[in-house]
């Protein structure tokens, strides 16, 4: 099969588009012929060898997949040849305390897909029947492959984590970005008030289509001043963070007394410095988060088939040019998802 693989770790050059030997499925697999693959930080993170330890190689990155069923295996039921589906991003044992508690995330033997495994940058795949979920019938491949990963993190975040609830305002960093974009319309969804921050002018209008209240600009305006302003002093009840060292303080500056500041990622860096002073005193939670249960996916991708979730596609590369998507998402030119055409 054709694949786009890296054998070392390195930049966007260590990509390859090559002949690679096609995967092999187990009695509870099933092999899914892929049609389009949506990019996340994942894959960059991947590629440049953070936690090499758990990437084997050569590496297929692809977290973000949907395609059509080319095998079932013996063991699998209620699946056929043809059918039209997307993968749940996340491997889990399905029967710890934290999996039969819909905390997959959580298992020991917990693996996302694309990353501790052989992804979707590839013509075929293959994964768990356990994975396998139904196309919402109003998405295209293109449309379906951006949905899982961000929209289950954002849920994850928003509901079960920091439980926003109506009338609640929520900060959303980064709203161009595939999370991002996400997390602005889950909030909306639970009726809370949005201020997004985006990195371009270009992407003001696109992140006040999804929903955002206050759209605030974070490399020319002063964050938490400008959140102060609009909200006439209130400051904002949940933080959604994914990008961590850059927007650590200004979060911390942005929340009001109670605050709860909840983060999946750390795009600009891992490592912040805080006066602890503001979280015992405002009595602020800081929350992590990290994927999410199957049954939680399943939850949103209902919100899909009566429209109150969209995907966002940015743009749609030819698998063979996915080093050129890796750097448009590198150089956060994207607003929502960057998608592989397989």
């Amino acid at each position: 099969m054709k694949a786009v693989r890296f054998h070392e770790f390195g930049g966007t050059e260590k990509l390859q588009f090559e002949e690679a030997p096609g995967p092999k499925i187990g009695p509870t697999e099933v092999l899914v012929r892929v049609r389009a693959c949506a990019l996340n930080h994942l894959d960059i993170w991947a590629r440049g060898g953070t936690r090499s330890e758990r990437i084997p190689l050569p590496h297929i990155s692809g977290s973000d997949i949907s395609g059509e069923i080319a095998e079932v295996g013996n063991l699998v039921s209620g699946h056929s040849k043809g059918e039209k589906v997307l993968i749940a991003p996340g491997i889990s044992c399905g029967i710890c305390d934290y999996c039969s508690n819909g905390w997959d995330s959580l298992c020991e033997s917990y693996k996302i897909i694309g990353y501790e495994t052989q992804g979707g940058y590839a013509e075929y795949v293959a994964v768990p029947g356990t994975n396998i979920l139904p196309i919402p019938d109003k998405l295209s491949f293109e449309q379906a492959a951006s949905v899982p990963l961000v929209f289950l993190t954002a849920w994850h975040m928003l509901v079960t984590r920091a439980r926003l609830v109506p009338g609640e305002t929520v900060l959303v960093w980064a709203a161009g970005s595939g999370v991002g974009s996400a997390a602005v319309q889950v909030a909306k969804l639970l009726n809370a008030k949005v201020i997004a921050t985006i990195g371009s002018e270009t992407k003001r209008d696109k992140a006040q289509n999804l929903g955002a209240d206050f759209v605030l600009n974070h490399h020319t305006q002063d964050v938490p001043s400008e959140v102060k302003r609009v909200t006439n002093g209130r400051k904002v009840n949940v933080v959604f963070d994914h990008v961590g060292e850059a927007t650590w303080e200004k979060s911390m500056k942005s929340m009001a007394p109670a605050g709860r500041l909840v983060n999946c990622g750390v795009t600009s860096g891992g490592k912040a410095e805080m006066d602890i002073r503001y979280i015992f005193v405002k009595q602020f939670s800081l929350m992590g988060s990290f994927m999410g249960g199957r049954g939680e996916l399943l939850k949103v991708l209902g919100f899909f088939e009566d429209g109150k979730l969209k995907p966002v596609v940015d743009s749609i590369f030819p698998l063979a040019e996915a080093a050129k998507a890796q750097v448009k998402m590198e150089k956060s030119e994207h607003f929502g998802k960057i998608v592989l055409k397989v």
